[in-house]
């Protein structure tokens, strides 16, 4: 594979990195046709696929219909599900889905770039600011302090950080296949990321990457990402995905990495949270 050619990076990401791949925390998968619809800790419902066509053949805004329709009735029936993720790539054949989506009560999220490099590209040996250090943590308490730094820097609702951190701890306990890494100043947590080495893939994904605000532009980001790259070579996987923000892209692009397409989520809120059914 050419390092720096977008299609074969997009091609590897779609058969590598999409569907069965994306759900090793799901506590069921229930098939209806192309898609895969996941259950979580915590009353959430994923809903992902590798391609829109089903068995008739390519995607129709007529068959896309019937698919939002169809995963929408699934979680209606499970009450215990309060909010269901619906991820999107710019680069699908998914006529009218947008419109399906949003007459079903989904709602667009920020979109985000999905990016892919050589995980050597962002392994280095970097300087940090006096006093910071980078750490992987493993004990619960760390991983409640990570998770608050999360909810706070990206102004998340308290109660879903409750049912993220739940959801890791689960994971944590039962596969042990997920790295959280941080950075931390005089005892505070100032950056944390986590790092996903994807089973049977040439892949490990760096996710959930935070800075709080008065400590960007000094160089910890990178460092944690260096970390944490350089554990995913550790680990045998060549290759680094990142679904990122605008403000973590421009320093992934620094360091060699390309944006192959975006992704946006959609998501539906049973009646009671904040977008409507």
């Amino acid at each position: 594979m050419n390092d720096a050619d977008p299609a074969a990076l997009l091609a590897a990401y779609d058969s590598q990195l999409r569907r069965d791949a994306e759900l090793p925390s799901a506590l069921t998968r229930t098939p209806l046709g192309p898609l895969l619809l996941a259950t979580y800790l915590g009353g959430r419902g994923f809903i992902t696929y590798r391609s829109l066509a089903t068995e008739d053949g390519p995607a129709t805004q007529k068959s896309v219909r019937a698919l939002v329709a169809g995963a929408l009735e699934h979680y209606r029936a499970m009450p215990e599900i309060t909010r269901v993720e619906w991820k999107t790539r710019g680069h699908d054949h998914a006529p009218g889905l947008h419109e399906s989506l949003l007459a079903a009560g989904f709602e667009p999220q920020e979109s985000e770039s999905v990016m892919i490099g050589d995980a050597s590209l962002l392994a280095l040996d970097l300087a940090m600011p006096a006093g910071v250090t980078i750490r992987q943590v493993t004990d619960e308490a760390d991983v409640r302090r990570m998770v608050d730094l999360q909810c706070e820097v990206f102004g998340d609702d308290p109660e879903e950080a409750d049912a993220h951190y739940e959801e890791i701890v689960h994971r944590l306990r039962t596969r042990g296949d997920m790295e959280m890494w941080v950075a931390e100043l005089d005892g505070e947590l100032v950056s944390a990321g986590r790092l996903e080495p994807v089973e049977g893939t040439e892949f490990a994904g760096i996710w959930g990457g935070c800075t709080r605000p008065e400590h960007r532009g000094q160089g910890i980001y990178r460092a944690l990402t260096a970390a944490r790259a350089r554990s995913a070579i550790e680990h045998g996987k060549r290759w680094i995905n990142s679904d990122s923000t605008e403000l973590s892209r421009p320093i992934l692009e620094r360091s060699g990495l390309v944006k192959v397409s975006t992704t946006t989520p959609y998501e539906w809120r049973r009646h009671g949270g904040r977008a409507p059914a």
